[in-house]
């Protein structure tokens, strides 16, 4: 029982991280998180995904710019379904690796001696670092646990989010995309399962827009702001 309340705790903070500071943070700019909130969540990417935050910036930036056309990163428009649910790792993967891409876009992202030295330059210690952290409290379940993380944001996030996400579902307006919204209730993905609602509006931190809908990243944030750690744009 302490393994799946583990499980469900460290992964929903990891898709509470990447909407919150990835996303709403750094790639559209519509929050800034006091100075040690804004680093918890870095460690804790580097420690629970191995994602290096200018090359996600930029990729998703990017994504806006070719939205659902020849140069988004990972439209299933563009590659198909298949290809972006199964294997939107795989594309995101590719994505990082140009580097004249990523500089592009990826202006304006942490540049600090940390980043340099440990974030960027070692992305995958923080991972081993977890799988042994992880074994050495649940035992040899604990690779298990650690292998249900590792799959968490490509699954919801590459394959769930950016696939399904325009490819099936309900819209609140049009745009020049194929974004739509998964579902009007979103728990799971932090909120991100309303993504027509974010393409309509990519520069607001609040995803849900009807009165049925709710974005639980939302949620966060007031509370956030209410205890003065985040201050909306």
């Amino acid at each position: 029982m302490l393994e799946i309340i583990y499980t469900l705790v460290v992964t929903h903070i990891t898709i509470i991280c990447v909407t919150l500071f990835l996303h709403r943070g750094q790639a559209h700019r519509a929050i800034i998180f006091s100075p040690i909130l804004s680093h918890f969540m870095r460690f804790w990417l580097w420690l629970t995904t191995g994602m290096v935050t200018k090359q996600w910036v930029a990729i998703h930036r990017k994504h806006h710019r070719f939205s659902d056309i020849e140069g988004d990163p990972h439209s299933p428009h563009v590659y198909g379904i298949k290809q972006v649910f199964f294997k939107g790792a795989v594309l995101y993967h590719e994505a990082s690796k140009d580097k004249v891409m990523v500089d592009t876009y990826g202006v304006g992202t942490p540049a600090d001696w940390i980043e340099h030295n440990l974030y960027s330059a070692h992305s995958r210690l923080g991972i081993g670092i977890l799988l042994l952290f992880n074994i050495i409290i649940f035992g040899w379940i604990g690779a298990l646990i650690w292998g249900i993380q590792m799959i968490w944001i490509p699954f919801w996030a590459a394959g769930v989010i950016n696939g399904i996400g325009h490819w099936w579902g309900y819209r609140n307006g049009e745009t020049k995309d194929k974004s739509k919204n998964i579902s009007p209730w979103d728990i799971i993905v932090g909120g991100e399962c309303l993504h027509n609602n974010h393409h309509l509006e990519p520069g607001n931190p609040r995803l849900s827009r009807r009165w049925f809908e709710f974005d639980i990243g939302w949620m966060y944030i007031c509370l956030l702001r209410a205890v003065k750690l985040a201050t909306v744009k």
